[in-house]
């Protein structure tokens, strides 16, 4: 485990970046971890990867580091994972002992240290989420599939930086997030604390070959089950206590007791029994952990709580087997989930939070864009009151005629009623989006809500003399989602428009919203100007919280866009138009919810 193995990979040691590479700050994205929409923590699959560590601690024929990169595979669901560990060289490269997924072909393979992304890593002692790092490390140009987007997190080994943990995507098909990295880094502790029993395992049988004497009671020792649990019990990274069917505990390790709170004797005189720990609501699932050990000797791990010497509670996550199959005792494994439940407290709360807080921030942004509507606001109740009276005179009109022209004037007065369900429906809809409350999800025609919110801007539109438009698609199916959110995503693309317009003095001033059905079936919904077009050097912070290029602007419009956007399942995106301006693109797929 600790050399690496032969591969087809062998890279120079470059130490120096080559001519034309691009930049380090170019190739990372690190800061979009925390941009991208929360994940909530699936604790249940967390605990299942570490049982499955601590499984294979326990098999003298399992390797360690590969079960840690088929985890991280699963837990992160991405395309390619593995560990990169510095060579006993004096570290003069990273070699990759273990590669789970699409590149595991290349396991043996490697990096140079002092010019590489695993480098950069150390060097930094933090988190680093690289975009295409080939462009920078042309030598990682060969290696097959080329990596979309690669998550690097250090590796420690008694407290020291020796590597580092990896999970790359090779295509768009998702993103890494926080939670991604928060799971890596705990998977990792585990994984440093396995490394490190396994290498002491490993000089343990060093020294028992030098010793004649001892290596006939050590393997004696070493010999079945029995003897590697013990060493798991020894290294106290969990609770463990051996029991038998009668409800006494044999043994415990140190681990075990700070999580009951009780004395070694107190425990295995069998005063205090494994089923006295167990409060009565969770009895039931222990009676089935029994049942499922005497049919297949094992019971798969679950939650349950124990009662504290104290009389307190302790949350546990707990799995147990035999010791051999059919006999009366057996081994459990405790993990202790008070820090645990705290954060998945927190974590809710921290949730809650965000959701308020981005709330807040888009009714304002809404409340910011209607301001500056107010005049296209004003002309849209204008137009049907301005009908609705020359209806009523016409109907007037018609009454007084001698004789009354009653069916003129009923015509008249159905024109009435008509002007006046308009103009309460344009007043209903600018109500709510003023309003702090968002409509619920529900299903709604795009190309509708593109004609509303065209029509919103339409008369702001010509009184700066751009011509704005719509091309909407047929048969486009309908989507469901909240429905104001997504006019306000609109309007604020549309209104972006408008303003990058106001700088150009000459050639066409045209605003094109388009509405097309992808070749993957998602919806797309386009908003193409033929203004200036986006900066390249703000290409990278367009979406980010708070940058803007406008005097008066605060930089959260096109932020809260993409947020809106993505908790509906979808994307947006900024491309330059043809042949200038800018062009922004979301799509949504179809009878889709909010997140």
């Amino acid at each position: 485990m600790g050399q690496p193995c032969t591969s087809q990979d062998s890279f120079p040691l470059e130490d120096s970046m080559p001519q034309g590479a691009a930049s380090l700050e170019s190739i990372l994205c690190t800061e979009e971890l925390q941009r991208r929409p929360f994940r909530a923590p699936d604790y249940e699959k967390e605990n299942r990867a570490l049982v499955t560590l601590a499984g294979a601690m326990a098999d003298p024929r399992a390797n360690i580091l590969q079960t840690f990169a088929d985890t991280i595979l699963e837990v992160t669901d991405c395309d390619s994972s593995g560990l990169s560990l510095l060579t006993k060289d004096g570290g003069k490269r990273f070699y990759w002992p273990a590669i789970a997924g699409q590149w595991s072909p290349h396991v043996g393979g490697g990096t140079p240290r002092n010019f590489g992304p695993c480098g950069d890593v150390l060097d930094r002692d933090c988190t680093l989420l690289f975009r295409h790092f080939e462009r920078r490390y042309p030598y990682l140009l060969p290696v097959s599939p080329a990596a979309e987007e690669c998550l690097l997190v250090p590796f420690y080994v008694d407290g020291k930086a020796v590597g580092t943990i990896w999970a790359i995507m090779h295509s768009g098909r998702r993103k890494f997030d926080s939670e991604d990295d928060r799971l890596m880094s705990v998977l990792g502790k585990f994984a440093s604390l396995a490394y490190q029993t396994v290498e002491s395992i490993q000089d343990l049988k060093a020294q028992v070959a030098a010793r004649e004497k001892a290596e006939a009671a050590l393997r004696k020792r070493a010999s079945g089950l029995e003897a590697q649990i013990h060493r798991l019990v020894d290294a106290n990274i969990m609770g463990i206590f051996f029991w038998n069917f009668g409800g006494k505990i044999v043994e415990a390790n140190d681990a075990f007791l700070r999580i009951a709170g009780y004395g070694r004797e107190e425990l295995v005189s069998g005063s205090v029994r494994w089923t006295d720990l167990t409060p009565p609501e969770w009895r039931a699932l222990d009676e089935r952990a029994i049942a499922d050990l005497k049919e297949t000797a094992e019971a798969q791990p679950y939650e349950k709580e124990f009662f504290r010497k104290d009389g307190t509670r302790v949350p546990v996550l707990i799995g147990s087997t035999l010791l051999e199959k059919n006999a009366n005792e057996g081994v459990a494994f405790v993990v202790d989930l008070t820090e645990q439940k705290y954060a998945e407290e927190a974590f809710r709360n921290a949730q809650e939070e965000l959701r308020n807080t981005q709330s807040q921030l888009a009714h304002a942004n809404r409340v910011m864009t209607m301001g500056e509507l107010a005049a296209s606001v004003a002309h849209e109740v204008k137009q049907p009151l301005a009908a609705i009276v020359a209806s009523g005179d016409s109907c007037t009109a018609w009454l007084e005629n001698n004789p009354p022209n009653v069916e003129k004037a009923l015509a008249a007065a159905r024109r009435v009623i008509q002007a006046a369900t308009q103009a309460n429906d344009t007043v209903e809809h600018i109500r709510a989006l003023f309003k702090k409350a968002t409509s619920q999800p529900a299903p709604f025609d795009v190309n509708e809500l593109v004609e509303k919110t065209v029509s919103l801007v339409n008369h702001e539109a010509q009184r700066k003399n751009i011509a704005l438009s719509a091309e909407l698609g047929a048969e486009i199916p309908a989507v469901t989602g909240d429905r104001v959110q997504l006019q306000q995503v609109i309007l604020n693309l549309l209104m972006n428009s408008l303003e990058s317009l106001n700088e150009v003095d000459s050639g066409p001033r045209r605003i094109l919203v388009r509405t097309a059905r992808s070749s993957g079936g998602e919806i797309v919904t386009s908003v193409e100007d033929t203004g200036p077009g986006v900066d390249p050097r703000h290409a990278e912070r367009l979406f980010a919280p708070f940058f803007t290029t406008k005097p008066q602007g605060i930089g959260m419009g096109l932020s809260i866009s993409r947020s809106i956007i993505e908790a509906h399942g979808g994307r947006l995106w900024a491309v330059k138009n043809q042949p200038r301006g800018a062009a922004f693109h979301f799509s949504l797929p179809p009878g889709t919810g909010v997140s």
